[in-house]
């Protein structure tokens, strides 16, 4: 969804007639706004910028702002903020301006293109597509607005205050310097455009046939399946839908419910629980979750053989474009593979992984091995993160086997600690995200398909069971039938853990429990962008050194010593980003973030 052609100007034509015709103005061809949005290209530009701005990124960016990655990219500009770059002028984790024009297009939409476009020539189709657009565009108000709130958003002089709540668009006479609005203010209005998105919009994009018309659309006199189909059909897929808004209210709702922003809004846990519960309660809660959906990235057959574009399988709720293009192999791969090994998991990230039998490796029931320090771990460690001795990689045609990473300081391969600018910093590399059938040899190159994942479902239980231990405790449901204990012990379950007394030790513990549950929310959301926010939105501690593993000999005879990478460097204020500076200095109004005045 590209915005091309967002605005066209028709080009001024001068014609010469005469000597006088070089003194006398003539009539310009510049089409006024009414003229140009007539076009209906012109109109849904407007709508479609929300989606080509949309504020969900590939790859691994902000986890390298924490404590669970590095990279060697020196000049990365979200490395260079987590050591102590980070400024009101230098915000990489900023969008306020970029949001706020978004905003302008959606509200032009708004006022000149909705209810007035034509669509089509045919007055239903024309009736059903202006409502259907038009829900999309309140959602997508609502998306960037959420965008907005949750990075520029802060504390001042002891109250949380929104960003300007934009619901009309800005003409050059209008007042720009204009104040931020209240954080309950800014809730409020999301919550309100997704009412009135809901109201146009169905709750999935779907071909139906004439049995199955809703009642709201033979009322509007809708009889023939075609008719309906041509608008929330199959050919909307992708596109926003009321299944997807109740997932991002969900969102909204555990943001405003969390520690950092409590009190600024009427958004509780219970109302947080409580709206996650609509969007699980619709696949039956935890006998929903995807079996496969904690390797949602490397389920091949589902990746390349999804039928219809924008279907999403069982763990997706909305997704990106499937494509080829997005390569993150060349960047991610160990040298020995041809990859850039460009980004690092942590030590602090391998630590959070229990043992197979549920108990964090500081537990004395654990069965924890310093000196074997992958044996019986949760096996989603293998999964999502490279340590020494995996295998990994393309098998080779002959022998059928994968390469055998060797991430030691001492390993003679260049995939070892610090070998050179590629190898990895830590001891450890991704694997997350990666298809391990690709391969990268010069001469062999294989690529694959990827999508993004913008929104899983196991988020979505995440953020009940989170709210849930909150509002109830950890075994009450509320009458959902699922509470925080049974969502974490599907998924616990699922990622390979057995027996789980630990679980089971804690289950009656409101504190452990929410401890769990985090570290869950940490492992099972790695490298997809979320940790940043959660410790955010937490008030938990931002300053836990990156640490790596030296890893030296071989066989038993193997030393691990663990060592600092690299710190990170944030001040207390900095739970909240700050609104960019230039604004600050250009509008009286507008008031700055505690601490970030420079």
């Amino acid at each position: 969804m590209k915005m091309n052609n967002l605005i066209k100007l028709t080009s001024l034509l001068v014609v010469f007639a005469s000597c006088d015709d070089v003194f006398e103005p003539q009539i310009e061809n510049n089409k006024d706004l009414e003229a140009m949005l007539a076009v209906n290209s012109n109109a849904m530009g407007l709508m479609i910028a929300g989606y080509a701005r949309l504020p969900y990124i590939d790859g691994t960016a902000y986890d390298i702002a924490t404590d669970d990655a590095v990279t060697h990219d020196a000049g990365n500009s979200y490395r260079s903020a987590a050591i102590g770059g980070w400024t009101s002028y230098m915000d990489p984790f900023g969008r306020y301006i970029y949001d706020r024009q978004t905003l302008q297009y959606i509200n032009l939409f708004f006022e000149e293109a909705a209810g007035k476009s034509v669509w089509s020539y045919t007055e239903l189709d024309n009736k059903l597509l202006d409502d259907r657009f038009t829900g999309e565009a309140y959602a997508l108000r609502a998306i960037h607005l959420f965008d907005m709130l949750r990075r520029h958003a802060g504390m001042v002089n002891g109250t949380v205050l929104g960003v300007p709540n934009l619901t009309h668009s800005e003409t050059a006479g209008d007042n720009f310097n204009v104040s931020r609005a209240s954080f309950q203010e800014c809730i409020d209005q999301i919550y309100s455009d997704f009412d009135e998105a809901k109201k146009r919009l169905v709750l999935d994009n779907n071909d139906i046939k004439n049995s199955e018309i809703p009642q709201k659309f033979r009322d509007l006199g809708v009889t023939n399946a075609g008719t309906y189909n041509r608008v929330y059909g199959d050919i909307m897929r992708g596109r926003l839908s009321n299944r997807i808004i109740e997932a991002i209210e969900a969102q909204v709702a555990l943001f405003a419910a969390s520690p950092a922003y409590q009190g600024a809004s009427d958004k509780d846990w219970t109302f947080a629980a409580e709206k996650a519960a609509v969007v699980l309660d619709r696949i039956g809660g935890v006998s929903g979750l995807d079996p496969k959906g904690n390797i949602w990235y490397a389920n091949s057959d589902e990746i390349d053989n999804v039928a219809v574009a924008g279907v999403c399988p069982q763990e997706i709720i909305w997704r990106g474009d499937r494509n080829n293009w997005f390569d993150p192999e060349s960047s991610y791969f160990p040298p020995s593979l041809y990859g850039n090994g460009s980004v690092n998991p942590s030590q602090n990230l391998v630590d959070a992984f229990p043992m197979k039998n549920g108990y964090p490796i500081t537990e004395g029931a654990s069965g924890y091995n310093a000196n074997d320090p992958y044996a019986n771990r949760d096996p989603r460690l293998g999964l999502y993160i490279v340590y020494d001795g995996a295998e990994f990689g393309p098998a080779d045609g002959k022998t059928g086997l994968k390469t055998v990473i060797s991430t030691a300081e001492d390993s003679e391969t260049e995939d070892g600690l610090n070998k050179e600018v590629k190898s990895t910093k830590t001891g450890y590399y991704l694997r997350k995200h990666l298809r391990e059938e690709t391969s990268l040899k010069k001469g062999a190159v294989s690529k694959h398909m990827h999508y993004s994942a913008r929104i899983r479902y196991t988020e979505i239980f995440l953020d009940y069971a989170e709210a849930a231990n909150e509002a109830w405790g950890p075994t009450a449901d509320n009458g959902h039938g699922y509470s925080a204990y049974d969502v974490i012990k599907a998924i616990r379950q699922r990622g390979g853990i057995e027996g789980d007394e630990y679980l089971e030790s804690i289950k009656s513990d409101k504190d452990k429990m929410r401890q769990l549950i985090r570290n869950e929310r940490r492992i099972e959301l790695c490298f997809e962008n979320h940790r940043f926010w959660d410790l955010r939105r937490w008030k938990a501690d931002l300053t836990e050194p990156v640490k790596g593993v030296r890893i030296t000999g071989s066989g038993s005879a193997k030393t691990y010593e663990y060592f600092e990478v690299e710190k990170r460097e944030y001040k207390d204020y900095m739970y909240f980003c700050p609104i960019p500076e230039a604004e600050i200095l250009k509008w009286s109004n507008l008031v700055q973030n505690d601490g970030w005045s420079n």
